[in-house]
């Protein structure tokens, strides 16, 4: 079997109503704003406790904590889904401190990681005070992360490779583009080639051992959706380069059953041990489908079009309705499938999983007397993927988008 039945549970037969869709937007946000912490931070959700964790304690970082928190309420607000009460983007120089303190001895090593050091909060910064000094610092972020030896979103130099995406795009300045090129050519450097796969992958040493994943956060086709993504910094070479080992790669390693498609989480299994196929953004299709949406040309559309088959046929994930591992991230998948093919069919499954994810989001609410406030494995982001339901677009948070899209742009919003 391509996933595993028991992290799933049926899909409640809800028909789509936008406008419950837009109540429950307002609801996070107005409950979100209404639990902003004095240190403007929010309580701690016990699901984002982790082994050592003080539960008393928010998290600052941008995946699970107070930036992610930050940069959905304004996202949420530039998109015209909500109206906040407040700015919530003083102090972040303040934040920026209290990264470094939870990142404790690693505060160095990792302050350039996308989606838990210091990075996301510079951006978040040169985005309302686009200073010399903040340029110059996030330039160095970037250059200073090019041998991270994590090659992948979360902590190693895709991430950084995205930032600089982003701040292009932004600014237009040609300083961000050479970053650019030059942490792919040492991404390109750092490929290894499998002979008993026959395709390149990335090994990413994490927590203290060293994998091969494939998948959305940490793996292969995390880091092939931010080439994608700049594309166009590259020349038509290189690109073409790219676009062979991405699509060799993601053909060579897909597992087909009975029309249906899934990848496992690495390339190389551990020693002694079989790798489970999950079906989640992290481990699984949906993130394929995600990372891969936005590739030129129709080589891998019909693996993606399996693999949305997949996803469906699998059902929500009791994990909840957040975006790493939870319902919301799966529907995405569906989104990208609709803005690919221009077919109804997964705009229509993509609204289902979404109020699937309300019911989801309202049951743990009164259940832990509260909403999990964090952008990747919380409310906020299940706000964001609700207003893309709204709307019938696929801008995953923080991966697809970090900046509201300038007027003309390629990223820019009907």
């Amino acid at each position: 079997m391509l996933y595993q039945a028991e992290r799933h549970e049926p899909l409640d037969a809800i028909p789509w109503v936008a406008a419950q869709a837009q109540a429950w937007i307002r609801h996070i946000v107005a409950d979100t704003e209404a639990h902003a912490e004095p240190a403007h931070d929010w309580p701690l959700h016990p699901r984002d406790v982790e082994p050592g964790d003080d539960p008393t304690k928010a998290k600052p970082a941008l995946y699970h904590g107070t930036a992610g928190v930050i940069w959905a309420l304004h996202h949420l607000q530039d998109l015209g889904a909500a109206r906040l009460a407040r700015s919530h983007l003083g102090g972040l120089d303040d934040l920026l401190a209290r990264n470094r303190a939870w990142l404790g001895d690693q505060a160095h090593a990792e302050r350039a990681a996308y989606l838990m050091g210091d990075l996301p909060i510079e951006l978040l910064a040169f985005g309302e005070h686009p200073t010399p000094e903040r340029a110059l610092r996030l330039a160095e972020l970037i250059r200073g992360n090019l041998d991270h030896p994590a090659r992948e979103l979360m902590w190693g130099s895709p991430g950084t490779l995205l930032a600089a995406a982003f701040l292009h795009e932004r600014t237009g300045d040609d300083r961000w583009a050479g970053l650019f090129r030059m942490t792919a050519e040492r991404l390109r450097a750092q490929l290894i080639w499998s002979d008993e796969h026959q395709c390149h992958h990335w090994t990413q040493d994490l927590y203290g051992r060293n994998y091969s994943f494939l998948d959305g956060v940490h793996g292969f086709v995390a880091t092939a959706s931010v080439l994608i993504r700049g594309r166009h910094l590259l020349s038509d070479a290189t690109w073409g380069a790219w676009q062979a080992c991405i699509v060799n790669t993601v053909t060579r390693t897909a597992q087909h059953e009975a029309g249906q498609v899934n990848w496992r989480p690495m390339l190389i299994d551990p020693p002694g041990k079989t790798q489970p196929l999950l079906m989640q953004f992290c481990h699984g299709a949906p993130g394929f489908v995600i990372c891969l949406g936005d590739l030129p040309g129709q080589q891998l559309d019909p693996l993606l079009c399996a693999a949305g088959e997949a996803i469906w046929a699998a059902g929500p994930l009791k994990k909840g309705a957040n975006l790493c591992h939870g319902t919301g991230g799966n529907g995405y998948a569906f989104l990208k499938l609709y803005r690919r093919t221009g077919d109804p069919l997964w705009l229509g499954r993509a609204r289902a999983f979404a109020m699937h994810a309300i019911q989801q989001s309202a049951r743990d609410e009164a259940a832990y007397g509260q909403l999990q406030y964090s952008l990747w494995t919380g409310d906020p982001g299940l706000a964001c993927y609700l207003w893309n339901c709204m709307r019938g677009e696929a801008l995953f948070p923080t991966l697809d988008c970090f900046y509201p899209a300038l007027p003309g742009s390629s990223h820019s919003r009907p």
